[in-house]
């Protein structure tokens, strides 16, 4: 499936669930992360998510797709590197 993840977390834990996103899926924005995931791997996501996040103050959303046949995304402005567009 594919997935869109934003999330609204406090400034002490931000560094810790921005880490555990990124394990699993690509960095699009400061707080945007999105990619291709198995159910399994979503579900180890979301349970390391909870065990850094403060649930009484912080937010995550994660928007699921199907297919991304579905999905069509648009960027205005300046494009984040991806990390296929990163050469070492």
């Amino acid at each position: 499936m594919f997935v869109i993840l934003v999330y609204d977390i406090g400034e002490k834990r931000v560094q810790n669930v921005h880490k555990v996103c990124k394990k699993y899926l690509t960095w699009v924005q400061k707080s945007v992360f999105e990619g291709e995931i198995t159910e399994a791997n979503l579900l180890r996501l979301i349970n390391e998510i909870k065990e850094v996040i403060d649930e009484s103050q912080d937010s995550v959303l994660i928007y699921k797709f199907r297919t991304k046949a579905y999905y069509e995304r648009q960027e205005i402005g300046i494009p984040k590197p991806s990390h296929e567009d990163i050469i070492l």
